[in-house]
């Protein structure tokens, strides 16, 4: 029991906390950032909510929220919440809190979730010892580290956790988090006035750097050491803000996955002959404080494995530039580094190593950019968390290059290293320029990043959730399959993210989706009751959580239905269909609706049947004696013929009628008005297809609105109707017939569209 001394001092601890611990988010709603895996819909977030949790484990850099998620997480469970620091706790802690939580699992049928900070620093047997608690259900393991848990968490434990990735805040993160502890009255300085002037918070949020915790303490220790004015008053000027916070913090360090990835991106560089890149990834180590002799030591093997004797001073010249260092030492040691560092990247010898200060300076400055996907190094997260995926080996192209991006998306186009116009540089001047151009000229063709995006979620493997969407996914005629197949080529999917399938009826695309987004989630909207059944009982299959989000309903009213049935705004990474403007008089307005459930960077991939351009039956008719695919052994009169053909013509370009009204420029237009970008491209089905008397009797059985009612409509009579069927009726009993059909692949979003 705690005595009134331990209440007294708790609530002195709390009240002197420092700001950053003060202002961590108590629910999902205060959470700011992580949209990847938290924004409405997301697998975790629903997680959470529906207090549904597995084993975790969060993945990134300090101050990105990683232990705030798990306290948000705390607030909501009703599950026990148990915490352990992995720096001070060990095994006989472990054991304490396992045997609490089998007497709560058997006495009060309560789950126990143990979240582990900092877990990495637990060493093989301490997680082992953890594994058959986790194994058994006893405890839900959730871990919070900030190494590659590929590399610093036992295998056995990775491969029962989903993995969540958090990324650094953006400057807009950083802006709004500020704000929010500034009016906070409970927890922040909302009852104190502060003004803090615009420049002042944008310097706080860029040298922060994606560190949530380092703004919060800079805005604290500048309200804090500022003296109000007469009024009471708190300034926050620039001049504050600068000293509140001086030096940005480079995330690097010597034994993690930021020292490998950022040398093999060094390394890559010089590979692909890019100087730019290289100083850059140079720059970030040296600022940072790695060893420059581990530098050397890699670009001596460099010289040996990737120059060799297509230069053979290269090994010589960086022998004699470390050896230099080692006489010079620092700071001007930063000369021969970064000469040598030249030299392998462009294999002659250069002194413009002035660009190296230049990098530095970027370094220092500006926001830092991260090593793009494919630059990583692949060795030991590869699958995991796609890293390294995408790069291409240099050598394996003509001349030993290839354009591909080296730099930070954010820096494309930068140039640190400038050829010079004597010795040997004035040869390299035009292989530099001229492959500067073709990188950028890639860059904007493709319009985006050249890296491949990285892998932000990974989930334990279920085989018999596999094997089931595998039979699911291959459930489909050829014809549909290659449909689907085409459809969500458009886009590579990430694993977290949310897709829509608007048309689901028949669910011919909402298990592939559930394939590829299982950290994700997929809504499947469906028409009736009927469709929705099937789809719910063909998902019975699947976990929970993994279940399509089912909603009846029609399109034009679909953000309402979900904002009605989730309380929040759901938006999509990507929306498929197949036929959805078919029944549709409103179309424009279709296409607003679906431009308003896109995310920013959202795609929509649709396949869409044109009905003006469909099979003509009249073509099963023709003048004279019966050909291919025409009425078997008769002699159909031409006049007939011309009259079908004409009626037939007149129904499909009825302006009055919205079956058939339309084309591929009205949908165009449509989708461009909601403001979207649009890429269209048709294509021919041919199929051999039997036709029934069911199906032909439906044609043409008078009911208004059918196909024979819309062919008397616009001229033809009685007796020509009914000859006509009987014609049609001798075609199709003979055997299937070659059924034409003409779709139009349409890709759309708000940004650059990939074309199918």
């Amino acid at each position: 029991m705690k005595s009134l001394f331990d209440h007294v001092r708790e609530k002195k601890m709390k009240d002197e906390q420092p700001l950053a611990a003060r202002m961590r988010p108590r629910t999902l709603d205060e959470y700011i950032g992580q949209e990847h895996i938290l924004a409405p819909g997301r697998l975790l977030r629903r997680a959470i909510q529906a207090d549904q949790m597995s084993s975790l484990i969060f993945y990134g850099p300090p101050g990105t929220g990683k232990t705030t998620l798990a306290s948000v997480i705390a607030n909501t469970t009703r599950s026990s919440f148990v915490t352990l620091n992995a720096v001070m706790a060990g095994i006989a802690d472990l054991r304490d809190i396992t045997t609490a939580a089998q007497r709560r699992l058997g006495e009060f049928q309560q789950r126990t979730i143990l979240f582990i900070d900092e877990v990495h620093r637990w060493n093989k047997a301490q997680q082992d010892a953890l594994l058959p608690w986790v194994e058994n259900g006893t405890v839900i393991l959730i871990g919070a580290t900030t190494e590659n848990p590929y590399f610093t968490v036992n295998r056995a434990l990775v491969s029962r956790s989903r993995i969540f990735q958090l990324k650094p805040l953006t400057e807009e993160h950083i802006k709004a988090i500020v704000h929010q502890a500034l009016l906070d009255p409970e927890r922040g300085y909302g009852t104190r006035r502060v003004d803090i002037a615009e420049e002042a918070l944008a310097h706080l949020a860029g040298v922060a750097n994606g560190d949530a915790r380092a703004a919060l303490n800079a805005i604290e220790l500048a309200v804090e050491t500022t003296e109000p004015d007469a009024e009471g008053k708190v300034h926050i000027d620039m001049a504050v803000a600068e000293e509140s916070i001086q030096r940005r913090a480079v995330l690097y360090d010597k034994e993690g996955d930021y020292h490998f990835d950022t040398i093999s991106a060094f390394i890559k560089s010089m590979r692909g002959s890019d100087p730019d890149a290289t100083l850059y990834w140079l720059a970030k180590m040296v600022y940072a404080g790695e060893d420059p002799r581990f530098i050397f030591r890699r670009m001596i093997i460099f010289a040996s494995e990737d120059i060799g004797l297509a230069d053979p001073h290269a090994l010589p010249f960086v022998m004699a530039a470390a050896e230099s260092f080692d006489r010079i030492g620092l700071p001007e040691g930063h000369f021969p580094l970064s000469h040598a560092a030249l030299y392998c990247a462009t294999a002659p010898k250069s002194n413009s190593v002035m660009g190296f200060f230049d990098a530095m300076k970027m370094v220092a400055n500006e926001r830092e950019g991260e090593v793009p996907n494919h630059l990583r190094d692949a060795s030991r997260d590869k699958e995991g968390f796609g890293h390294g995926v995408g790069y291409q080996y240099p050598h394996a192209y003509r001349d030993h290059w290839v354009a591909q991006q080296y730099l930070p998306s954010s820096l494309q186009g930068k140039i640190f290293y400038e050829p010079g116009v004597i010795g040997f540089e004035k040869d390299l001047a035009d292989v530099v320029r001229r492959r500067r151009e073709i990188q950028l000229a890639a860059l904007r063709e493709n319009e985006q990043s050249l890296a491949p995006p990285e892998i932000l979620s990974f989930s334990p493997v279920d085989k018999a959730t596999e094997r089931w969407l595998a039979r699911a996914v291959d459930a489909l005629g050829p014809q549909l399959a290659g449909i689907r197949e085409r459809l969500f080529a458009v886009r590579r999917l990430q694993r977290h993210e949310l897709v829509l399938d608007i048309t689901a009826d028949s669910g011919a695309f909402t298990w592939e989706a559930l394939r590829q987004v299982p950290e994700g989630g997929v809504w499947s909207l469906v028409g009736n009751e009927q469709a929705a059944g099937v789809l719910r009982d063909q998902a019975d299959n699947l976990p929970d959580l993994l279940r399509p989000q089912i909603v009846v309903g029609q399109p034009m009213v679909l953000p309402a239905m979900l904002a009605a049935s989730t309380g929040e705004a759901i938006t999509f990474d990507f929306v498929v269909g197949r036929n959805l403007f078919a029944n549709v008089s409103e179309r424009e307005a279709l296409a607003s609706v679906l431009a308003g459930l896109l995310r920013s960077a959202g795609s929509i991939s649709l396949c869409e049947n044109l009905p003006r351009r469909s099979q003509r039956l009249s073509e099963f008719l023709v003048g004279g004696v019966a050909g291919a695919g025409a009425v078997p052994g008769a002699v159909v009169p031409a006049a007939l013929v011309e009259r079908y053909r004409r009626a037939e013509e007149a129904v499909y370009n009825d302006a009055q009628d919205p079956v058939v009204n339309w084309d591929v420029a009205e949908l165009e237009a449509a989708l461009a008005a909601a403001g979207l970008k649009v890429h269209v491209e048709l294509t021919h089905f041919h199929r051999e297809q039997p036709v029934s008397m069911q199906q032909l009797a439906r044609w043409f059985d008078g009911t208004p609105g059918s196909y024979g009612d819309r062919l008397q409509r616009h001229g033809l009579s009685d007796d020509d109707l009914l000859t006509s069927r009987q014609l049609l009726q001798r075609v199709f009993v003979a055997g299937p017939v070659t059924w034409t059909t003409t779709a139009a692949y349409i890709v759309a979003s708000r940004g650059s569209v990939t074309q199918p």
